[in-house]
């Protein structure tokens, strides 16, 4: 059996601190180690990356310029084959009328497509019509004009007299049925191509075959001598396969960038494109340093991991002993828990069985104080069955059948309603257990009211009611009678010295259905405590009030799932208490049946 450690013992001596400051610089440098190898590694995939992205800008710059270009080209061919150029062609510039036309037609051209200059020349190299720029043959110029006199489409560039970069496209024009004639030149100022250019992030630039920059979406590079000219690269290497450069071209071209190119033969230029190493770099660091924070913190842990398993494993043993005593605490506060739950659920469970009998004694006490009525209503009827009978043996004696006849269906008559009047007591005295149905409320209300009809016309109390058709609630049929016997008692209870005495009840048929008690008494005399058990404002000794009537008609309306709620009406409206109860309304099919 393992034993707890003394907590009082000292622990084992740690490493010495020259072998710890070892440790720590080992761990330094391997720190240094995997951060560069980090940064070399992410380096080069990032330089890859990048290498892809400025291909498809470079790609994105020369599809461009060419299709910038494109035009031109297609319409130094369609003017080609116009026939005002042929005619000019043919007529050598001899009939003004038709160098005017021709010369309308260029000018028109020109305007509609933005180019420069275009020009009619024919095979001599005289220009025979013109837009007023005449094209000058250049070095450049002459070449692309005398491959468009050996039949194909010539291509130039070059710097007019005014130092404008200008591209220039020549096509022939042929002889119906024979040799070139002539040529249409139409040229285009760059500049005005690179105005348009949206903004690029990176250095893009053309050069031509002696390496000059022609076209460059950097004012600083035209016509420079581009990458082994005059553009200074302090440093070329080539890494992961990608051709880098250190530069010193001024601010807006990086000072480390990738150098990517992509051959143009159709215009005859290299696009160039110089991407900015400095996002790349970045990125590479941020990755190395995070790698290295990672590992310094694994270390970091490591250690503190191995510092600390020492102290945890002689914490272990006085924790287990501290365990198990807190163990033992627990399972008797768990004992004491279940008791004191035991008792809880007894406790509830008397109280229910209270509160059932708080129930039916209320009942109880409302036939106690009813019984002097019920008295007289089953006396009064026996008197007068007793007296029937003897004037229907008297009859008979006489041989007066007919007469005997009607005083024995008196006598039938006042046994049901003795009948009638007993089965409610005995419906009402009972303790009901049923679960909520479907109850008639205005069969509940005339019922009470024929309980409680002695007691209201003893107190000379005038009832207002009446019940068109039957109204189907959710409820129990003898907790609601309780309910509404409750309040018709405290009524003709509050009206005791009103001078005028009117009991109103009605019900409104709705969803939910409404019940409304109201009398003609003083009301109530504290409306917020009116629910409360053991609130009354009966004198005792007069009808000897508990308090708990209409404490237990809350209750009771509350299981229904409905609302109760009383108040007093204003003196304008006849004064006295109204009491409204809300009960969910029952299903039609009771209405059904009934039709």
């Amino acid at each position: 059996m393992m034993t707890a450690p003394d907590p009082h013992q000292p622990i084992a001596a740690k490493a010495p601190a020259p072998r710890r400051a070892g440790l720590a610089v080992v761990f330094a440098l391997a720190a240094a180690v995997f951060g560069a190898a980090v940064y070399e590694f992410a380096y080069r995939a990032e330089l890859d990356q990048a290498a892809a992205r400025g291909r498809s800008d470079l790609a994105l710059a020369s599809d461009r310029l060419t299709t910038g270009l494109q035009r031109y080209r297609e319409l130094a061919v369609f003017l080609a084959d116009h026939p005002t150029t042929l005619t000019t062609i043919l007529e050598g510039g001899n009939a003004r009328s038709q160098v005017e036309a021709a010369d309308a037609l260029l000018l028109s051209m020109a305007d509609k497509t933005g180019a420069k200059s275009i020009s009619i020349v024919s095979r001599k190299g005289y220009v025979l019509a013109d837009t007023g720029d005449a094209i000058r043959l250049s070095s450049g110029a002459t070449v692309a004009f005398k491959r468009a006199l050996d039949g194909a489409l010539g291509v130039a560039h070059y710097v007019d007299d005014a130092g404008r970069r200008r591209f220039m496209f020549a096509a022939p024009v042929f002889y119906p049925g024979g040799a070139s004639r002539g040529a249409v030149l139409v040229s285009v100022d760059v500049g005005e191509l690179e105005w348009s250019w949206p903004t690029d992030p990176s250095a893009t630039y053309f050069t031509d075959r002696a390496g000059v920059v022609f076209v460059a979406n950097r004012g600083e590079l035209v016509l420079r001598g581009g990458i082994g000219g005059d553009l200074p690269v302090i440093r070329a290497r080539i890494t992961s396969g990608h051709e880098v450069f250190d530069l010193d071209a001024g601010p807006y071209i990086p000072s480390r960038a990738l150098h990517l190119t992509q051959s143009l033969p159709v215009i005859e230029l290299t696009g160039e494109l110089l991407l900015d190493l400095a996002p790349v770099r970045a990125l590479a660091r941020l990755q190395s340093g995070f790698a290295t924070a990672l590992f310094l913190t694994f270390g970091a842990f490591a250690w503190v991991a191995m510092e600390r398993r020492r102290t945890l494993a002689e914490a272990n043993s006085r924790l287990e002993a501290r365990v198990a005593k807190r163990t033992h605490a627990l399972e008797a506060a768990n004992r004491e828990l279940k008791r004191e739950i035991t008792e809880r659920e007894e406790t509830e469970a008397r109280l229910k069985r209270a509160q059932a009998d708080l129930v039916q004694a209320g009942k109880l006490s409302a036939l106690g104080e009813m019984s002097a009525g019920i008295s007289h209503e089953l006396n009064q009827p026996l008197m007068a069955i007793r007296s029937f009978a003897e004037n229907a043996q008297a009859f008979l004696e006489r041989e007066r059948a007919d007469e005997a006849a009607q005083n024995l269906g008196r006598i039938s008559e006042l046994a049901r309603r003795m009948g009638r009047i007993i089965k409610n007591l005995r419906a009402f005295a009972r303790q009901e257990n049923e679960a909520i149905t479907d109850v008639d409320l205005c069969a509940v209300i005339d019922a009470t009211l024929e309980m409680t009809g002695a007691k209201i016309a003893a107190a000379g109390v005038t009832v207002e009611w009446t019940c068109v058709a039957p109204v189907w609630v959710r409820g129990g049929d003898v907790r609601l009678q309780q309910v509404v016997m409750n309040l018709v008692s405290n009524a003709v209870d509050a009206m005791g010295d009103s001078p005028q005495k009117t009991l109103m009840i009605e019900v409104t048929d709705g969803d939910p259905v409404s019940l409304v008690v109201t009398d003609t008494g003083p009301g109530i005399a504290d409306p917020d405590k009116m629910f409360d058990p053991f609130y009354t404002t009966k004198e005792v000794g007069a009808a000897q009030g508990m308090g708990l009537g209409l404490s237990i008609s809350y209750g009771l309306i509350q299981s229904f799932g409905g609302k109760i709620k009383g108040a007093n009406r204003p003196a304008g409206s006849g004064g006295g208490a109204q009491f409204t109860i809300e009960l969910t309304r029952a299903g039609r099919e009771h209405e059904a049946t009934l039709r």
